[in-house]
């Protein structure tokens, strides 16, 4: 049995040895895992981050944050409520969480009008998200 390592050994010549990542390792799966999963610090820095972008009513993550690629049809990785969201400090905490997630992070903003009237209609988008596997950072609407 051959086994495989993580890294692959690419010579380009003496001097410039080049690296690449074998996805065909064994424990690919395990190690993107590990790697992906959200610790409980760094659960506090991403709400400490989200508190100093304005008025946050509901914050919610999934998917990517809780180590879930879209087992569960939900489309978002961060999920916000706000009626007063500084848009240049969102664009730079999606600038960190993109850097320290490795990959595009899917996200909603909505109002709090728009997030009750969709949560009292039963709106599959909002259903799937609440019924799905997801984590509220910040929870000032008691849903």
């Amino acid at each position: 049995m051959k086994r495989h390592r993580v890294v692959r050994h690419n010579k380009v010549s003496d001097r410039m040895p080049k690296y690449s990542l074998n996805r065909d390792f064994e424990f690919m799966k395990e190690l993107k895992d590990l790697m992906l999963k959200s610790s409980p610090a760094e659960k506090e820095e991403i709400t400490a981050r989200l508190l100093k972008l304005g008025k946050i009513k509901l914050a919610i993550i999934a998917g990517v944050f809780l180590n879930k690629e879209n087992l569960d049809g939900t489309t978002t990785d961060l999920f916000i409520v706000s009626d007063d969201l500084d848009r240049k400090k969102f664009n730079t905490l999606l600038k960190y969480l993109e850097a320290e997630t490795g990959g595009e992070v899917r996200f909603v903003v909505m109002e709090k009008d728009e997030f009750t009237y969709r949560l009292s209609m039963f709106d599959r988008f909002v259903r799937v998200l609440l019924e799905g596997p997801h984590e509220k950072l910040i929870n000032r609407l008691g849903v």
